[in-house]
């Protein structure tokens, strides 16, 4: 069995769920009728699913790609189909001769295409189509793909408004039958005997009324060169899958959410009793924070206090030493005077000694003889 394509999101691969194979399938689906016992040419193929859905209807099927592992892809996955075959090729040279096939089926490709190039692609398909062949093509509507949806898809070179694109069809095949396809959610009552007529409604409690189409994400067209060549398709098609993994994608997402939405409950009340306890913790974090100031202040007045018997210690410690200097220096002056005062005792100790020896006395005549003299010079 080959290896998958890889889906990158654009290219639609068997498998993949969802909006984009609905679209896709119900294309091919709705394509058959000018399929049916027909020579057809599916372009831009890829992996070859929608060839292979056409092969169920049409004679004979050629599926189309520039890719070339799509190619090897299809051509493995599809071998058992005897009216279907695969060939590499681009849409703008397609390996195919001159009116060799009686439809053409081209879905999701000339947007791939540079602006210059798509007037090509539909050349080239007029080129293998039979006089009386039929185009069936699909593009987006870049006003509903794009603009609405404030989107770029990197794999689009070129999405052609209606108008444009209808201009250039008009070159090639000047009888087109327009359609519009979106994807939507409804309920649906058929007529079990099939009958063709339908009705579309729309509304909700309040009423209802006959339903408007919605505005379309991709055009598709119908085209051929002549009136009587192309039958116009059904008022409405609808497609679904067959085993509605989209309704079930649908229910397991809507379980999901209510999965979620319980968890989210449970995680709410888990919120509600941590915030109460939060709530405790904070109360008795303020009262402790009450406590803190409390005895802040209290050391703070402690420090204080500390702070002023300090500066009176010290001060009384300066004032001590100030006193106890001016002590010693009065004790060192008192000594200093009494050494002096012994010095001039012992002095006249001695002069009074010397006076009362006999040499004072017999000296004393001739020391006042010589004060007189003494005197009298000086005059």
């Amino acid at each position: 069995m080959p290896e998958p394509l890889e889906f990158t999101g654009e290219r639609f691969v068997p498998g993949i769920a969802g909006e984009i194979a609905h679209e896709h399938l119900h294309r091919y689906a709705f394509a058959r009728r000018w399929a049916d016992g027909k020579r057809v040419l599916d372009v831009a193929c890829g992996e070859g699913y929608g060839s292979a859905l056409l092969s169920h209807a049409a004679a004979h099927v050629v599926g189309v790609d520039i890719a070339e592992q799509a190619i090897a892809r299809a051509r493995e996955s599809y071998v058992t189909r005897p009216n279907l075959r695969f060939e590499h090729g681009s849409a703008t040279a397609l390996p195919l001769g001159d009116a060799s096939v009686d439809v053409v089926i081209s879905f999701e490709t000339i947007e791939h295409l540079a602006a210059p190039d798509q007037p090509r692609m539909l050349a080239e398909i007029a080129r293998v189509l039979t006089a009386d062949g039929v185009l069936v093509l699909s593009a987006p509507n870049p006003v509903e793909y794009s603009q609405a949806r404030n989107y770029r898809n990197p794999f689009h070179l070129h999405e052609p408004p209606r108008e444009e694109l209808d201009a250039l069809l008009a070159r090639l095949f000047p009888v087109r039958h327009w359609y519009g396809q979106r994807r939507y959610f409804g309920s649906a009552i058929w007529n079990e005997r099939r009958a063709p007529n339908l009705e579309a409604w729309s509304g909700d409690a309040a009423g209802v009324a006959p339903a408007t189409p919605p505005a379309p994400m991709y055009a598709l067209v119908v085209a051929a060169r002549g009136h009587g060549q192309v039958t116009e398709g059904s008022g409405v098609s609808l497609y679904s899958d067959r085993n509605e993994a989209e309704l079930l994608r649908l229910d397991a997402q809507a379980a999901e959410v209510m999965r979620l939405d319980r968890l989210l409950g449970e995680r709410d009340a888990a919120l509600d009793r941590q915030t109460v306890h939060i709530h405790h913790l904070e109360d008795i974090a303020a009262d402790r924070e009450k406590i803190v100031s409390e005895r802040d202040a209290q050391l703070a007045a402690l420090n204080d206090a500390h702070q002023r018997l300090t500066s009176e210690r010290d001060g009384l410690i300066r004032e001590a030493r100030n006193k106890a200097a001016q002590a010693q220096q009065a004790i060192d002056a008192l000594r200093t005077e009494g050494e002096r005062l012994e010095r001039a005792l012992a002095a006249q100790e001695r002069i009074i000694a010397y006076r009362q020896s006999a040499r004072w006395w017999l000296a004393l005549p001739w020391l006042r003889i010589k004060l007189l003299l003494q005197l009298i010079r000086s005059r």
